[in-house]
């Protein structure tokens, strides 16, 4: 994994990190208070996932 793929994984697994310790989870998960870091959650593991696509890509161009 290149330093430029890595930078993100970081940055992006400490936002989600972040959002989690962030919920309430006293009250309802998808209440009005919870539902931003709910967003934000999904925003960090859709960049996660686009990540990894964008690395497997970057390997499958690369001749040995």
């Amino acid at each position: 994994m290149q330093k430029f793929y890595k930078v993100f994984l970081v940055v992006l697994i400490i936002i989600v990190a972040i959002n989690v310790y962030a919920i309430d989870w006293q009250s309802d998960v998808l209440s009005e208070d919870n539902l931003k870091f709910i967003f934000s959650i999904a925003a960090g593991v859709l960049g996660l996932i686009l990540l990894f696509v964008m690395n497997t890509w970057s390997k499958i161009g690369v001749k040995k």
